[in-house]
């Protein structure tokens, strides 16, 4: 899914794709859920009970006086709130309970999903997005559907039990009320069609709100050290300002519905006073059956005030049920082909027949790469940058699919291997390689879960970490901090290399893994580098050449083609190659300055043989 379609306006789901979408969640607790309902139906009920009983204390106890009734109905009130309280209290933890279940397995499917993505998926959204619609759309469709469903039965039941109560104290009065009724629902369908333009963008422009928080958190030290506090504080600014514009333009859209409410009914219990009072004084009605049925009316109507919001929240829901299942049925573009093959073990080369391969249409960044890497041979990937190096290691693992030709292992096309069974024989060290929030070894051992302590510490020996390590207060278990932010790059890359270590994959791919440090740490991490590359085969990127001078065969790729290989010392010979060029270019201040200090030299020796 590109970038337009991910942030395209969604319409929300209608109510046929509400219950087809959510009943597979809702089948594994259908007996809460069910006994939710159920309960419901007396909760709301009872409200038309203490409708009934304002007839018989008016005519029994105002106008007959009968002392006995001034006891007992008071008390019923009190027994019948009691009952409704208790049982409003359980629908609403069965609610809460399968509202929060369904929660819980949603976040769980779609994290699920997200996992199964490829890289080009996130290289096209931003963290927002994806956050907003794989986590808060969760909490939108399942917490608020659940409890406007509550609200929504609750209030029909009490309707019912309102209008069973109005029609056994007048149907004459009952007729104007349910008039009135239907007069308050028309405008409703107004508010629908305005509100249905304005939710998806309320809603994805949340998403903006977060990635500024996001990028504030992960960029803090640049903003700092550029001083663009005010930049961004501008920028968050403009984003909070749009949300408050189009907050404001659904207020606008929707808050007269309440007032006008309001209106409706105060007309309808103005009707039934009045007609009410000519009923009472022909005898059709007692005072008791009109005082019954206003409380019954104003119990009726008093929900009506209110239900603007709760349309608004309710097609906020339907809103994020339809987004969260358009994200559930979107296919991986990079997924295990049917019947795919398992792979154990690289045993003989990795090729590349012909690849060419876009990110963006018509836009080639590599092209025509025709290359054999022989089982347990190191090649190197020099050129200038951007030109297609990290792109040709990333589809070795199908980080992305080549746009012609095949990169194939062991002589199969990688898109007919299973995608679990190829990346575990490949371990990447990137550049900057990403920890997670946790401890050294819990890092480590996402090379593979399941090593014993002796194979984590032989992978931290090889790694060159255990001089480090024996100095810290909890040894293996120190805490990284979020995104290894307690460490410095040298370290990282050492636990990323104990990591590939403890993987033990035949193929490993070094993308520039020593260019961000200092000498002394590359030194060291070399020296960890070294121990990995150890009888496998290696592709390792690299823009200091000294760290390629021992490779198998250098591969000089520009503008997104080979345009020479060889070895080290193959290459130099070549009067006008590639890569020649760009050894002399990086080497010819350090060669200059060597020549220098040779010259200094043989004129102090010169100088020292001249006789005195």
């Amino acid at each position: 899914m590109d970038k337009a379609n991910f942030n395209r306006e969604i319409n929300p789901a209608t109510l046929k794709d509400v219950f087809k979408r959510m009943g597979p969640l809702i089948k594994p607790y259908w007996f809460r859920a069910i006994l939710g309902v159920l309960i419901t139906a007396p909760v709301g009920a009872l409200d038309g009970a203490v409708a009934l009983f304002l007839k018989y204390y008016v005519d029994n106890v105002v106008v007959a006086k009968d002392a006995a009734w001034a006891v007992y109905i008071p008390a019923l009130i009190i027994a019948f709130a009691v009952l409704q309280g208790v049982l409003n209290y359980t629908s609403t933890y069965l609610n809460s309970w399968v509202g929060m279940k369904i929660t819980t397995d949603l976040k769980k499917k779609l994290y699920h999903k997200l996992l199964t993505f490829d890289p080009a998926f996130f290289d096209m959204h931003n963290s927002g997005d994806i956050v907003y619609r794989f986590y808060a759309d969760a909490d939108t469709a399942s917490n608020s559907l659940i409890n406007n469903a509550k609200m929504f039965l609750t209030r029909t039941f009490s309707s019912i039990g309102l209008v069973c109560v109005l029609f056994y104290n007048s149907w004459q009065l009952t007729l104007i009320a349910i008039v009135v009724l239907g007069g308050a629902v028309l405008p409703m369908q107004n508010v629908r069609r305005r509100i249905k333009k304005i939710t998806p963008k309320i809603v994805t422009s949340g998403s903006d709100v977060i990635t500024s928080y996001n990028e504030t958190c992960g960029g803090y030290k640049t903003i700092t050290s550029y001083n663009i506090q005010g930049y961004q504080y501008k920028k968050q600014n403009s984003i909070l300002d749009e949300l408050f514009s189009l907050s404001m333009k659904m207020v606008k859209h929707t808050n007269w519905l309440s007032p006008l409410m309001h209106v409706i009914v105060a007309v309808g219990v103005a009707g039934v006073i009045w007609y009410g009072n000519s009923l009472i004084i022909k005898g059709t009605i007692t005072s008791g059956n009109f005082a019954s049925f206003i409380a019954a009316l104003l119990m009726l109507y008093t929900p009506l005030k209110f239900i603007g919001n709760s349309f608004i929240d309710l097609q906020k829901a339907f809103l994020a049920i339809e987004r969260v299942f358009e994200m559930l049925e979107v296919k991986p573009q990079i997924k295990s082909a049917k019947g795919a093959i398992k792979i154990d073990d690289v045993k003989k080369d990795i090729v590349f027949d012909n690849v060419s391969f876009e990110y963006k249409k018509d836009t080639p960044v590599l092209k025509n790469i025709n290359i054999k890497i022989p089982l347990g041979t190191t090649t190197a990937l020099v050129g200038n940058s951007g030109g297609g190096k990290t792109t040709f290691v990333n589809l070795i693992p199908r980080f992305y699919d080549a746009t012609k030709g095949a990169v194939k292992v062991d002589g199969i096309d990688v898109k007919e291997i299973d995608l679990v069974s190829l990346r575990s024989q490949i371990a990447v060290v990137f550049q900057d390689n990403f920890l997670f929030s946790g401890t050294i070894k819990e890092n480590i051992l996402i090379g593979r879960p399941d090593a014993t302590d002796e194979e984590v510490q032989a992978a931290v020996e090889g790694a060159h970490l255990s001089d480090f390590i024996g100095g810290l207060k909890n040894k293996l278990d120190t805490d990284v901090g979020e995104r290894g932010v307690m460490l410095s790059g040298g370290q990282k890359q050492r636990i990323a290399i104990a990591r590939a270590l403890l993987k033990q994959a035949p193929v490993v791919i070094l993308d520039e893994a020593t260019s961000a440090l200092d000498n002394k740490s590359e030194a060291i991490v070399q020296k960890a580098i070294d121990n990995l590359m150890k009888d496998r085969t290696v592709f390792v990127i690299a823009h200091r050449l000294t760290t390629v001078q021992n490779a198998d065969n250098i591969v000089v790729i520009n503008e997104g083609e080979i345009v020479e290989s060889g070895t080290h010392e193959t290459l130099l010979k070549s009067p006008i190659g590639a890569y020649k060029t760009l050894y002399e270019a990086q080497f010819k201040h350090k060669a200059k300055a060597k020549a220098d200090a040779a010259d200094d030299l043989e004129k102090e020796v010169k100088k020292d043989e001249e006789p005195a």
